[in-house]
């Protein structure tokens, strides 16, 4: 049995290190947000509709793409675009930074998207995948 204690370092350290080093791969790099249908008369009726966050938040180079899926019956405001009844609008970051948004789909009519840089082999990427998996990421994220 002594002579097994000395893997246990090795037993602990090596998952340590492949989350730390490995690459981290997602099966896609969309965050998906769906504004469901109702959504507009449901706020009109006097609801206070919380279907979006009022901070999204993505990281670069992994899952750094917006898409908003306008299900309600009227056209959404994302910023400058209108998103009509049954389309989708897809917004790629390119910069990690703070971006803010009119959104009408937003209670507040405002939305924050937080663009975080990727992270870096080591300490970082071991903290991102450690803050994912608390998430509990869904079937097609392979972190």
């Amino acid at each position: 049995m002594k002579r097994l204690l000395w893997l246990l370092p090795f037993v602990v350290l090596a998952p340590l290190a492949w989350a730390a080093f490995a690459p981290i791969e997602l099966a896609t790099r969309d965050q998906l947000f769906e504004i469901p249908k109702g959504t507009y008369a449901r706020r009109m009726a006097g609801d206070k509709v919380e279907i979006l966050p009022d901070t999204i938040h993505l990281t670069l180079g992994l899952n750094d793409q917006l898409l908003l899926r306008n299900h309600d019956e009227v056209p959404q405001q994302f910023g400058p675009v209108l998103i009509m009844p049954g389309q989708s609008f897809r917004l790629p970051f390119e910069v990690a930074a703070t971006y803010s948004f009119a959104c009408s789909a937003h209670a507040s009519g405002q939305m924050a998207v937080v663009v975080a840089p990727t992270p870096e082999a080591g300490w970082q990427r071991l903290q991102w995948r450690w803050q994912h998996w608390k998430k509990a990421p869904s079937k097609e994220t392979k972190v």
